[in-house]
């Protein structure tokens, strides 16, 4: 696992011990960004079921301003700000130990508005959809903002929820899909 392009290219980012946490691949991660980038010109980052943080750390190496990492599992916290420190983020990112539902209701009293909200949820849990609705009810995401969704093959999400629109859906080998919704 590393980060794959920007500021902090071929930087190696350590994994969360156990077999609880699935990182993003780097195939599937650079994937991703070549479809929702390449780079970026600013923006906030919300990485929701953060791991090993890779997901929201390539955003910030690609230009993302900020990230807020979310992971209920304290190893996975105590990873993602190793990683966040290994490649000199600190100033940029925030991390918390929080329950992913109890984690936007503290990010909605703040008043945040993301222009990418990455996530990547136990493939077991069955919650994604509901998870994408609160984001919209709440008015997380930012009026030209992305939600990346990685997740089962076998779930296929809606072409609506709320006011988001399934924008694209790509399939990676025999387990993941990566959905991609926005306001448009």
């Amino acid at each position: 696992m590393r980060v794959i392009a920007g500021k902090c290219k071929g930087r190696p980012l350590k994994a969360v011990p156990g077999i609880n946490t699935r990182p993003t691949t780097d195939k599937i991660k650079e994937s991703i960004f070549n479809i929702i980038g390449p780079y970026f010109d600013g923006g906030e980052g919300l990485d929701l079921f953060g791991g090993s943080g890779g997901l929201g750390l390539e955003g910030l190496s690609r230009g993302l301003d900020k990230v807020i990492f979310v992971d209920r599992d304290r190893k996975a916290v105590d990873v993602i700000k190793q990683n966040i420190k290994f490649c000199g983020f600190e100033d940029q990112a925030e991390v918390f130990c929080n329950d992913a539902n109890r984690a936007l209701k503290a990010i909605m009293k703040r008043g945040f508005k993301f222009s990418h909200i990455f996530l990547d949820p136990p493939y077991k849990l069955k919650e994604l959809e509901a998870i994408i609705a609160d984001i919209d009810k709440a008015q997380l995401l930012s009026e030209n903002g992305l939600i990346i969704a990685e997740h089962g093959i076998e779930l296929v999400l809606p072409d609506t929820i709320g006011g988001l629109r399934l924008q694209r859906r790509e399939v990676y080998g025999s387990t993941t899909a990566v959905s991609i919704l926005n306001y448009k």
